[in-house]
């Protein structure tokens, strides 16, 4: 059951361009980079931004019923489409080139944001927006493998930090750019706007993005096959558990029966993967680095925490307090701005110390400033104040993106590294879904708590819109005060969790170059 690709697709026989083979001087990766990170924002601002819309989309689309499932299928359709195939299209770009990945599910993302803008049905944007999710998840892991192959481990921790700078910017721009271009050209253009980005998003990366070698693999169909339906499953079953109460879906079955069958599937799955005589789709022997296994579960716990940290504070900020999306957003600037620039300064610094030196203090300053946030947020704060734990998280999102993906990818071969950028982003993503899942049941049990019979109100729980009334806003301030904390214990499991990395063996720019040579060769 296995696909053989030919032999003589030998690296040897197609020399890549830019590539650092022996006697080749290597261009500088850096202008690659950028052009990657033009498309890799617009991938973060796309999560972001359609959540300001979906009231908008709701209106245009769907305005005769009071069901809000519905237009929740315009984001659960992308993330599904974007978590499912990420362990395939990460090994994707190591067969078929990172560049060619990237650049078709560049292509695929940019025509499918003119589909969504143009779709005269919810149905049809809902398809598109999958669409889109299929495009993402092909460029994704691609863009973390390009700059493993072509920076050296000495100097990955710049390349990431930029990476991560860019992580934190999207996190801004995306609800700011959905309110100002919703308020004043409609929804559409959310997905319009991505047209010019990706078209010089994609020219740029065709002319500097070097063709990287690619590597002889084999697919393990069963491998594809059982890990497509164990994902499927279990980022389905989390995803949809608060719409369905996490009771029955249809018939016979239950949100929890499809949990349970995807995690028995993905063991299935991992067995599978031990035991397969071709090549495995997920190479188990990664995670005897032990670097590499921490930083999984460090990014696990960062998605968790960022998914799940802003239902709480967007709800108080707005519903308790009164302000608008727009004027929520505009809150986070310290935050977007502390990670914009101090991120390429702790990656330079990375190249040159122990990761837990940036990874333990940043850690805890996002789960301090979580702490900070709930003990801030009632209804006597002035919003200004609010400012306060935005920088410091911001402070800690420099000391924690880039420095996790650099310990994560370090000591990955170059031909295992869009597979390790696929496990990668596959954690964190399904880190994400749970963060999603569990904030929502959480919430809705501290609103229970402090407003009895809360989730017998009408739509929403009785919180629509506009500033709730002094007498139910300040019971609502202390549930979500209290929901926040969640997300920082999550935090917290991340700082016990770095505490295991070890510091990497020093390795020289000239030893790189050769390994990787000999890597290319073999």
């Amino acid at each position: 059951m296995t696909e053989t690709t030919s032999g003589a697709a030998s690296t040897s026989a197609h020399p890549p361009t830019g590539a650092y083979a022996a006697g080749h001087k290597p261009r500088s990766p850096w202008p690659a980079l950028w052009a990657l990170v033009i498309g890799f924002f617009m991938i973060l601002v796309d999560t972001t931004i359609v959540s300001v819309a979906n009231p908008a989309i709701k209106a245009a689309l769907d305005p005769d019923t009071n069901n809000l499932d519905n237009v929740v299928w315009v984001t659960s359709a992308y993330l599904l489409a974007y978590a499912v195939p990420l362990l395939i299209t990460g090994r994707l770009g190591d067969r078929f080139g990172p560049k060619y990945m990237y650049l078709g599910g560049l292509a695929i993302f940019t025509l499918a944001s003119l589909g969504c803008g143009l779709s005269p049905t919810l149905g049809a944007l809902i398809a598109f927006r999958a669409v889109q999710g299929l495009g993402a998840s092909l460029m994704t892991p691609q863009t973390m493998a390009i700059i493993t192959r072509t920076f050296p481990p000495n100097q990955r921790g710049a390349a990431m930090g930029l990476w991560g700078a860019t992580s934190g910017v999207a996190m801004l721009v995306g609800p700011l750019a959905g309110g100002l271009l919703v308020d004043g050209f409609g929804w559409e253009w959310i997905f319009f706007v991505n047209l010019p980005v990706g078209v010089i998003g994609f020219v740029l990366a065709w002319i500097l993005v070097p063709k990287l070698e690619t590597h002889p693999h084999r697919f393990d169909l069963v491998g594809v096959f059982l890990s497509a339906v164990g994902l499927f499953l279990i980022v389905f079953g989390l995803q949809e558990g608060e719409t369905y109460d996490w009771g029955v879906i249809w018939g016979p079955i239950t949100v929890w029966g499809l949990i349970i069958t995807g995690v028995v599937v993905m063991a299935l799955f991992i067995w599978q993967q031990a035991k397969t005589k071709s090549e495995a789709l997920v190479p188990l022997e990664l995670f005897r680095d032990r670097n590499f296994s921490v930083a999984n579960i460090g990014i696990a716990t960062v998605g968790f925490t960022v998914t799940s940290m802003s239902l709480p504070l967007m709800f108080f900020l707005q519903l308790a307090r009164g302000l608008t999306p727009t004027e929520s957003a505009l809150l986070l600037i310290p935050m977007a701005v502390a990670a914009g620039v101090l991120s390429p300064l702790a990656g330079r610094w990375l190249d040159h110390t122990d990761p837990r030196v940036l990874l333990v203090p940043g850690l805890l300053l996002v789960a301090g400033s979580l702490v900070g946030y709930s003990l801030l947020m009632n209804l006597d704060t002035p919003i200004w104040v609010f400012l306060i734990p935005s920088f410091v998280m911001g402070v800690g999102n420099a000391g924690m993106w880039g420095p996790l993906a650099t310990t994560a990818t370090r000591n990955l071969a170059p031909r295992q590294a869009g597979a390790g950028a696929g496990i990668y982003n596959t954690t964190r993503t399904i880190g994400s879904v749970l963060g999603s899942a569990a904030i929502a049941v959480f919430m809705q049990s501290r609103l229970e708590a402090n407003i009895p019979g809360a989730s017998d109100s009408s739509a929403g729980g009785g919180f629509g819109a506009g500033q709730l009334p002094e007498m139910i806003a300040d019971p609502f301030a202390t549930a979500m005060a209290q929901t926040i904390l969640l997300s920082a214990a999550a935090m917290l499991v991340g700082v016990v969790a770095v505490l295991f990395l070890r510091r990497p063996k020093a390795t020289s720019t000239d030893d790189w170059h050769a390994a990787h040579a000999a890597d290319s060769a073999g």
